[in-house]
C-alpha cells in the first residue's frame, strides 16, 4: 500500500520533490552521510525547501553541491576564473618562450582564450593532450606540404612554429597551475579522475546522490560510474519516455547512451522514467515584431493571468529569455501588480551603465594621451559623454562646463583648460579628469575610488536605484580582480594594454540581483532553467540561432577531429539545448513560445526548429495554437499638430508687431507655421552644440563678417582699383580673424576645416575680382550701408495693430546713378529665383522666400532712397558667374528690374494678407507635414 502510495505521489510532483522524498524515506537516520549532487547551484534552494515541505520534524540538511563543486572536492585543486587563468598562462608562455619572439599581452590574449577553451575540452573528455595536440600539428603539415623549403616564409615558419610549441605549452601550463593547486575546470576533472581511488577510500561511509543530469562528460561518466559501482552513490535521471524512446530525439540522446552503455545498467534499474511531456498542455506560439515587441507581449500574458485571477501567485510562472539583453525591456513591460520579483540569471555588462561609464573613461584618457606633439588634450565628445552620463552628471556640478564647452566651439580642450573652467571641482570631478601617467596599477585604483564614491550618492529606498547599484558593484568586483593581477603581473604596464584587458574580461562581470527565489515570478535564462518545474512558461527568443544558438564554435580543432575524438561538436551542444527546451515543457501546463517575426535586422531569424517538431510531432494531449501579435496602430502615423492662438498667443504676436518682424520671420511662418510658433512666440532657441565641422550657415556667417570688415572702411565713399587691389592683401588675415570670431575655440587647421577656410577665401577673393572687373569697367561704386539693420512701420485698415518690418541689410551702394540693395547668399540661387510672374499667392509658395526678402529690404529703404530709383537682389556666391541678380517682375516678355511704387503697392498687399492670417484669432498655428 505505501509503495502504490509512493508511485502515485511521485506521478504527481516536481522532480525535486521526488527527490526529496527519496533523500527523507531512504535516508532520514544518516543525513550527514549524504551529498545531494545537482547540475547547478541555483536549484540548491528550491531542493532545501522541498526537503522541508517532505517532513515534518527538525532535520540536518544533506550536503548538496553543484556538480563542479562537487569535482574540486574529489580532485582537491581550487578552481580559477578566466581573468587569473590568461595571466597565469602568459606567465607560463613568457618562461618558455625566447624574449625576441615574445608576443604583448594583448596579442597573446587573442589566440590565448580559444587555445585554453581547447585545453578544457580535451581535459574534460580525458584525451591524450600529446597525441590531440601533435594530431592538429600534422594536419597543419599536410597542409603546407606542397611548399618548398626555400620557398616558406618567416611568417609561414612562425606559424608551423606555433603548432609545434601546442604540447609544449599544455604541459607547462598544467603543472605551473597543478604546483599552486589551482586549475581550470578540465584539469580539475582530470585530476579528480586521477583522484578517484584515494577519494573514495577516504568516503567510505559517505553515500552520493546524483539527480537531474543530461549530459555529462568522460570525466564526470567516469566519477559517477567509479562510485556506482562501489554502491557509495545512487543516480536519478529525469527521462521521459517520449524521448528515450524515440532514437533519433535529441532531448533523449545523452541519456539512451548512458541507459545503453554504462554496465550499472546491466544489473540495476534505470531511474527515473516518467510521462510527463504527453501529458495535457496547452502551447501558444505568438509571433511578434523585434525584441521589443516580445517584452511587451510578455507583460501583457502576465498582465492577463493577473487578470484571470488577481489573488494568484506567481510562483509557479516563469519567464525564460532566451536571450539575456531582453531582460531591461522586459521588466519596464512588467505590470505594476506583479509584487514579488526574482532574476536568476547572469546579465551580462555589454549594456550596464557603470561599465558603460568606464569604457568611456578609456576611451576619453587613452584618446588624450595619444594625440602626438599635444600636451594631455581631451577630445570634446569623450568630455562631454562621461560629463552627461547617467551615474555623473546629478553628481559632478558640471553644468556649467558643459554649457563653456558648446558656446566656445571646444573641438579640443586640454587638461589644464578643464581644470581652470570647472570653478571649483568635485571629488567626482577631480577623480574623473585626473591625469592618467602613473602607470595601469594607479588608473585602476582611481576606477576603484570613483565606482566607491557614485555609489554613496545612491539610496536603499529606490528600487531603480538598487539595479543600479548592483550594476556598479558587478564592475567594482572585476576592477579590484585587475587590481591583484595587476599587482602580480606588473611588467604589463601600458594603458592601452589595461583598455585592451579590460575590454576582453569585462564580459564576465554578469550582475547579481538580489531576490526571493522561492516567491512570485521567475526571470531566468535557459541555463539557469535546469532541474525547476513550472506550471507556466513564457519563454522568449524562439527563433533560429537564438533558441538554440547558433554552430559557431571558438576552437582549433576541426569538426571532423572533434567527431574522431569523441569531442563535443555543434550536434551535441544542440542536443544539449534540445534538452534543456523539451524539459522546460515536460510538466508545465501553460506554454507561451514568443519569437520574432522579422526577417531582417541584428535580432532577426527564422522561427525556432522547436517549434516546427511540436507541430510535426504533435501529441494527441497538446492543444497547439499559432498566432501573430502586432501591436494596435493608430489610422495616422502622425497627427499634425494645430495651435490655437490663446489671449497670451496674440499678445505675444502684438509685442513681435512693435519690436519688428523681420523678412526671415515672415518666410519662417510660410515654410511651417509651426516653426514660427516654437521660434517667435515661444521662444525656444536651438540647442547649443558643438559645431565639429563647419556648418554652412557658419561659413556664411565668417564670409559676412569678412567682406564688411574689407568694405567697411570705404562707406560714403566711392570705390577704386585700388582700394580693391588692397583687399587681397587683407585677404587672408581677415578671414583668418572672423573664423576666431564666429568658430571661437573650434579648430580650423585641420581636416574639412581647413578646406572650409579656403572656401571662404576663395569665394570672398572671387567676389573681390568680380567687384576689381566691374570697376575697371567703369562701374561707380558708392557703399551706402553694410550690415545695417533698417525699418519701417506698416499700418493698413486690415492689421489690428501697426506692424514693424524690421531686417538686417547685408550691402546698399550707389552704382551708376542707381540704388542697389544686396543679400548675399552662400548657397546657389539661380536668376529665375528672384523673378515673379504674378503677385496672386506670392505668401503661399516657398519658392517666393526670397523674393520676399529682398522686397522687404526695398520697402524699408524707400523713404531713404527719395526718387533715386531702386533695385534689390542677391549675390550668389555658389553662382557669381551670374553676377548681381536682381529682382525683377515679368509681365510677357519684358523684365522690369526697378523697384516701382506700384511693385511696392502690390507686394504690401500681399504681406498684408500674409500678416492679416498670423493676426487671425480664428486661424491656428497649423503644421505642415513635409
Amino acid at each position: 500500500m505505501n509503495g502504490f502510495f509512493y508511485f502515485y505521489k511521485m506521478i504527481n510532483t516536481s522532480f525535486l520533490e521526488k527527490i526529496a522524498a527519496v533523500v527523507i524515506r531512504d535516508y532520514l537516520d544518516k543525513l550527514g552521510d549524504a551529498t545531494i549532487v545537482l547540475p547547478n547551484k541555483r536549484a540548491k534552494v528550491f531542493l532545501i525547501e522541498a526537503l522541508k515541505k517532505e517532513t515534518s520534524q527538525t532535520i540536518l540538511s544533506p550536503t548538496i553541491l553543484s556538480i563542479e563543486d562537487f569535482v574540486q572536492n574529489v580532485a582537491s585543486v581550487r578552481s580559477v576564473d578566466s581573468i587569473e587563468l590568461l595571466f597565469e598562462f602568459y606567465e607560463v608562455y613568457l618562461s618558455i618562450t625566447d624574449k625576441q619572439n615574445q608576443q604583448s599581452f594583448e596579442l597573446f590574449a587573442n589566440w590565448a582564450k580559444t587555445l585554453l577553451q581547447d585545453f578544457n575540452e580535451i581535459d574534460r573528455y580525458l584525451l591524450d593532450p600529446l597525441h590531440v595536440l601533435s594530431y592538429l600539428k600534422d594536419i597543419e603539415d599536410i597542409k603546407k606540404w606542397g611548399i618548398e623549403v626555400e620557398n616558406k616564409t618567416k611568417l609561414l615558419e612562425n606559424y608551423i612554429d606555433f603548432w609545434k610549441l601546442l604540447p609544449v605549452y599544455y604541459d607547462s601550463l598544467y603543472n605551473h597551475l597543478l604546483n599552486k593547486s589551482i586549475g581550470y575546470q578540465g584539469l580539475i576533472y582530470r585530476e579528480a579522475v586521477n583522484n578517484l581511488n584515494h577519494f573514495s577510500n577516504t568516503i567510505q561511509n559517505h553515500h552520493f546522490i546524483f539527480a537531474g543530469f543530461n549530459a555529462l562528460n568522460a570525466a564526470e561518466e567516469k566519477i559517477v560510474q567509479h562510485l556506482l559501482a562501489l554502491d557509495q552513490a545512487r543516480i536519478y535521471w529525469d527521462a521521459d519516455q517520449t524521448f528515450l524512446n524515440d532514437p533519433y530525439h535529441d532531448a533523449g540522446l545523452f541519456v539512451r547512451r548512458f541507459k545503453e552503455s554504462w554496465k550499472y545498467y546491466k544489473s540495476h534499474p534505470f531511474e527515473w522514467i516518467v510521462d510527463d511531456f504527453s501529458q495535457s498542455k496547452n502551447i501558444q506560439v505568438i509571433g511578434t515584431p523585434k525584441t521589443i515587441g516580445q517584452a511587451k507581449l510578455t507583460g501583457s500574458i502576465i498582465e492577463n493571468l493577473l487578470n484571470q485571477n488577481p489573488n494568484a501567485s506567481l510562483d509557479k510562472v516563469a519567464v525564460v529569455l532566451g536571450e539575456e539583453n531582453l531582460l531591461m525591456p522586459v521588466l519596464y513591460s512588467l505590470p505594476s501588480t506583479v509584487g514579488a520579483l526574482n532574476i536568476t540569471m547572469g546579465y551580462s555588462s555589454k549594456n550596464n551603465p557603470s561599465q558603460i561609464l568606464i569604457a568611456q573613461l578609456f576611451k576619453m584618457h587613452t584618446n588624450a594621451i595619444s594625440r602626438k606633439g599635444e600636451s594631455y588634450v581631451f577630445y570634446y565628445k569623450d568630455v562631454l559623454n562621461v560629463l552627461t552620463h547617467p551615474l555623473v552628471a546629478p553628481y559632478a556640478n558640471a553644468n556649467n562646463l558643459v554649457r563653456i564647452i558648446k558656446e566656445n566651439n571646444y573641438t579640443f580642450i586640454t587638461h589644464n583648460k578643464i581644470c581652470e573652467l570647472s570653478n571649483a571641482p568635485s571629488k567626482l570631478f577631480e577623480l574623473l579628469f585626473v591625469k592618467w601617467e602613473n602607470g595601469a596599477l594607479a588608473v585602476l585604483e582611481n576606477i576603484v575610488a570613483l565606482l566607491l564614491l557614485i555609489k554613496e550618492n545612491f539610496s536603499n529606498d529606490n528600487e531603480e536605484e538598487k539595479i543600479a547599484k548592483s550594476f556598479v558593484y558587478s564592475v567594482f568586483k572585476v576592477i579590484n580582480k585587475l587590481i591583484n593581477y595587476y599587482s602580480q603581473h606588473k611588467h604589463i604596464d601600458s594603458i592601452e594594454t589595461l583598455h585592451v584587458i579590460y575590454k576582453q574580461i569585462i564580459d564576465i562581470a554578469e550582475v547579481s540581483f538580489e531576490g526571493e527565489p522561492l516567491n512570485g515570478l521567475q526571470i531566468m535564462g535557459v541555463l539557469e532553467s535546469r532541474v525547476l518545474d513550472f506550471e507556466t512558461l513564457i519563454i522568449t527568443s524562439m527563433n533560429e540561432g537564438k533558441f538554440p544558438a547558433g554552430k559557431s564554435q571558438n576552437s582549433f580543432i576541426p569538426y571532423d577531429v572533434k567527431k574522431e575524438l569523441g569531442l563535443p561538436t555543434f550536434k551535441e551542444k544542440d542536443a544539449i539545448y534540445t534538452y534543456h527546451f523539451y524539459h522546460l515543457l515536460q510538466r508545465a501546463k501553460n506554454i507561451y513560445l514568443i519569437y520574432n517575426t522579422e526577417n531582417d535586422g541584428l535580432d532577426a531569424g527564422e522561427r525556432s526548429r522547436f517549434i516546427t517538431q511540436l507541430e510535426v510531432e504533435k501529441q494527441p494531449n497538446h492543444e497547439l495554437t499559432f498566432d501573430i501579435y502586432n501591436p494596435s496602430l493608430p489610422a495616422t502615423a502622425y497627427e499634425p499638430m494645430i495651435i490655437p492662438k490663446s489671449e497670451a498667443v496674440m499678445d505675444r504676436l502684438k509685442e513681435i508687431a512693435l519690436q519688428g518682424f523681420s523678412p526671415s520671420a515672415l518666410t519662417s511662418y510660410i515654410r511651417n507655421p509651426i516653426d514660427f510658433y516654437f521660434q517667435k512666440i515661444l521662444r525656444i532657441r536651438e540647442v547649443e552644440e558643438v559645431e565639429e565641422n563647419i556648418a554652412l550657415n557658419t561659413l556664411g556667417t565668417i564670409i559676412h563678417g569678412t567682406l564688411e570688415a574689407l568694405y567697411k572702411p570705404f562707406l560714403e565713399k566711392f570705390i577704386s582699383e585700388a582700394d580693391l587691389l588692397n583687399c587681397f592683401k587683407l585677404l587672408d588675415d581677415e578671414v583668418l580673424k572672423q573664423f576666431k570670431l564666429v568658430y571661437k575655440e573650434g579648430e580650423i587647421k585641420k581636416g574639412r576645416n581647413l578646406l572650409a577656410f579656403e572656401v571662404a577665401k576663395r569665394n570672398v577673393s572671387n567676389f573681390l575680382k568680380m567687384e576689381l572687373e566691374e570697376v575697371r569697367n567703369g562701374d561707380a561704386i558708392k557703399i551706402i550701408a553694410l550690415e545695417q539693420t533698417f525699418e519701417r512701420t506698416l499700418t493698413h485698415p486690415d492689421l489690428p495693430c501697426p506692424v514693424l518690418i524690421k531686417g538686417n541689410v547685408d550691402r546698399i551702394e550707389l552704382r551708376n546713378g542707381r540704388i542697389r540693395i544686396i543679400d548675399y547668399k552662400t548657397g546657389k540661387v539661380e536668376k529665375n529665383n528672384v523673378v515673379l510672374k504674378s503677385w496672386n499667392g506670392l505668401t503661399h509658395e516657398l519658392k517666393n522666400d526670397k523674393i520676399i526678402q529682398v522686397l522687404a529690404y526695398a520697402y524699408m529703404f524707400e523713404e531713404k532712397a527719395g526718387s533715386t530709383p531702386i533695385e534689390v537682389g542677391i549675390i550668389s556666391f555658389k553662382n557669381l558667374k551670374s553676377g548681381f541678380l536682381p529682382f525683377g517682375f515679368k509681365e510677357e516678355k519684358d523684365i522690369d528690374t526697378t523697384v516701382s511704387n506700384q511693385i511696392l503697392k502690390n507686394y504690401l498687399e500681399e504681406i498684408v494678407l500674409l500678416l492679416k492670417e498670423i493676426f487671425g484669432v480664428t486661424i491656428p498655428f497649423e503644421e505642415k507635414i513635409n
